[in-house]
């Protein structure tokens, strides 16, 4: 049997304005640059919404983020914490562009769709930087529109699109694979559907997480 044909298929339940889950993807793929082609892996997003209750329009980023973390002390601290992890971890993080906190529901039906043309990664990219480096407002259409259009999806396919109803419920369905799971947080990876990994752990952790899932899909293929 050929290792180079086992691979390691990862699911990611993440929310597109969660900082540790933009770090999570990072330290992900420093793992993944580490175990090289040894360990081929599948990448596949999956939502979760933070804020499934947010207003449609979001709300004012610091006025929320306060009342829910109890103060702007409380906020700043937390927000600097983020900013060093960030910049270990290559991002820059800049909290002070970004306004308002957006309902998220849009953008992860705009990562399904992107996985339906395979550039999936690239729109979560996509987001994660529009939002957390530029400070945009990524539950606003225009916004999403030109994020898939600059990843190489067609403009007015993706408009045409987010102006439906498709894809709400294969979006609400993949949530609620994630909250039987008994998610509770993110970000949280999922390792062929049985190694778990909670929170954006060291890549160290990730490397481990990776051969221990490979070595299980070859013992399970040695004993077939």
């Amino acid at each position: 049997m050929n290792e180079q044909d086992v691979g390691v298929h990862i699911d990611v339940y993440s929310d597109v304005i969660c900082p540790w889950c933009f770090i999570g993807k990072r330290r992900l793929e420093q793992a993944l640059g580490q175990v090289g082609s040894a360990q081929p892996a599948q990448v596949l997003w999956r939502p979760f919404e933070l804020n499934p209750t947010m207003p449609k329009e979001g709300l004012d980023r610091r006025s929320y983020l306060e009342a829910k973390f109890g103060g702007a002390g409380t906020l700043q601290t937390m927000q600097d914490r983020v900013a060093e992890a960030g910049e270990a971890a290559g991002i820059e993080f800049a909290f002070d562009r970004i306004a308002r906190t957006p309902n998220t529901f849009d953008a992860h039906r705009l990562i399904w769709f992107a996985g339906q043309q395979c550039c999936q990664d690239d729109v979560v990219e996509a987001l994660f930087f529009s939002y957390f480096t530029e400070g945009r407002d990524i539950g606003n259409l225009d916004s999403l529109t030109k994020v898939a259009a600059d990843c190489g999806l067609n403009r007015e396919e993706v408009r045409v699109f987010l102006a439906s109803d498709r894809a709400v419920q294969e979006v609400r369905t993949e949530e609620a694979a994630g909250h039987r799971l008994g998610i509770r947080g993110v970000p949280y990876f999922l390792l062929n559907g049985r190694l778990s990994i909670s929170g954006a752990q060291p890549p160290d952790i990730f490397v481990s997480a990776l051969q221990q899932a490979k070595d299980t899909v070859m013992e399970r293929k040695d004993g077939a």
